[in-house]
């Protein structure tokens, strides 16, 4: 690949454009169940329901019943919606990749990539101002897919109507970014914002003064 190919650039969501600690509602859980906050967390990140979640397989009712029945849970559906949604906060980093995403959306196709739930979406539309430089914003919780599965990078190519050695991608996980390269997407690892800039800069894409996040 040339320099200067790059058409479309993607981002990851969480850790890069917005910050998250499932341990701040494992610990508000903490108090309405006999379970221990380690256990709430390893329920809550990443396992086997969670990435059901995230794949749209069940509904953020039936979700919340499983967990509901898994940790004895003595709360009701409206009770734990806001406390499994107030995870999120925005960093300077965030700030920072933000304001070098609104840079580069005149040039470059944006998206983000984001394997997320429904209930986090909708939270995050409504809260937080992060996806407004992307054109497309594609989750796991509407392609019924997630990261890494091959086939997630894949429709996204064809939402951006690109090739793979056409696309820049930034993701935090070095095994998400691993099943792109696997496909000839362009995929680095996330560290911070001096490293991802030179990851674009030595990808041939122009980075230009970005303007103030508001």
């Amino acid at each position: 690949m040339e320099k200067g190919d790059i058409k479309a650039i993607i981002f990851d969501l969480g850790n890069v454009l917005i910050d998250f600690d499932h341990r701040i509602a494992a610990e508000r859980i903490s108090k309405f169940t006999d379970k221990t906050k380690q256990e709430i967390f390893n329920l809550f990140f990443d396992s086997q329901l969670t990435g059901l979640f995230e794949e749209g397989k069940i509904s953020p009712q039936d979700f919340f019943l499983k967990v509901k029945e898994i940790l004895g849970l003595k709360l009701n559906y409206n009770e734990f919606v806001p406390i499994w949604n107030e995870i999120f906060f925005l960093s300077d980093k965030n700030l920072a990749v933000y304001n070098l995403a609104k840079s580069l959306q005149r040039d470059y196709k944006l998206a983000t990539l984001s394997n997320i739930n429904i209930l986090h979406l909708e939270y995050l539309k409504k809260r937080f101002p992060v996806f407004d430089p992307f054109h497309k914003i594609i989750t796991s919780c509407e392609l019924g897919l997630r990261k890494p599965h091959p086939l997630i990078y894949q429709k996204t190519l064809e939402v951006l109507r690109v090739s793979p050695g056409e696309v820049f991608y930034t993701d935090d996980r070095p095994q998400l970014t691993q099943s792109a390269k696997a496909l000839g997407i362009q995929a680095v690892v996330f560290i911070n914002i001096a490293q991802l800039k030179r990851d674009l800069l030595d990808s041939g894409i122009n980075i230009n003064p970005a303007p103030l996040y508001c």
